[in-house]
């Protein structure tokens, strides 16, 4: 009795330990050949979860929603002239990922008015400061997304341009995102990344804020996307665009 039974218990241990065993070791795998997120000690504003040597920023937050509309803000950070750079045409599709209170997006809507700007956030208290401001000024071209923290929940190939002002650096999964972006953007459609330059120290914002352009090449160069330049516009951000071959 035992003696017949015995192949059957050791097949079904096999197949149990497999099922247990294969998702941790494709984890570790993985792992082992990206070596790209670490855990450690979390710094004043940080998580304590490190990519590529780059310790991720705590997230702002709807509360903070009043400093994105600030009105010296079109001066302290020039945003006329990073809409102008952003060289889009009336038909683009563009994303605005971390969108916050839609500063970016209501200021490019009426720029591609026979296109579409769809407004990305993970917080649906900013989308619906969003949706209050579509309702006001009877925006059309905007959609609003909620997303997750590793997929922007967009159709493939969708965008022409893709944009991230000053949150990249909060993403807690920049790699998952980044190849999120990859799928979105259409063969030929560009990032625009924005961020504070970490290489001038007299810029007042908390260095988990910033970023220098070897470090957001590096990462964004791992999804996929070619760096195709970085001008110093701004006077106080980069602004990096990457495209998708």
């Amino acid at each position: 009795m035992h003696v017949r039974s015995l192949p059957l218990f050791l097949l079904f241990s096999f197949v149990l330990l497999k099922l247990i065993l294969l998702p941790a070791l494709a984890d570790n795998s993985s792992n082992a050949k990206n070596n790209l997120y670490t855990i450690g000690e979390a710094s004043p504003g940080g998580i304590g979860k490190f990519y590529m040597g780059r310790e991720i920023s705590k997230v702002m937050g709807h509360l903070g929603a009043g400093w994105l509309e600030r009105p010296e803000r079109i001066q302290q950070e020039r945003t006329d002239l990073l809409i102008e750079n952003l060289s889009l045409r009336p038909t683009d599709k563009v994303v605005d990922l971390g969108a916050g209170s839609g500063y970016f997006t209501f200021r490019i809507a009426p720029i591609v008015s026979q296109g579409k700007i769809y407004a990305v956030d993970i917080s649906p208290q900013m989308l619906a400061i969003i949706r209050a401001k579509m309702k006001k000024n009877a925006a059309e071209n905007i959609e609003p997304v909620l997303s997750t923290v590793t997929d922007l929940k967009l159709e493939e190939n969708l965008a022409d341009c893709v944009l991230i002002v000053d949150a990249y650096h909060e993403f807690s999964h920049p790699l998952e995102m980044g190849q999120s972006i990859y799928r979105t953007l259409k063969p030929g459609g560009k990032l625009v990344l924005i961020e504070y330059r970490l290489e001038d120290p007299g810029i007042p914002i908390k260095k988990l804020h910033k970023m220098s352009q070897k470090q957001a090449i590096k990462e964004i160069s791992a999804t996929g996307l070619e760096w195709v330049q970085t001008s110093e516009v701004l006077p106080q951000q980069h602004f990096m665009v990457f495209r998708k071959p």
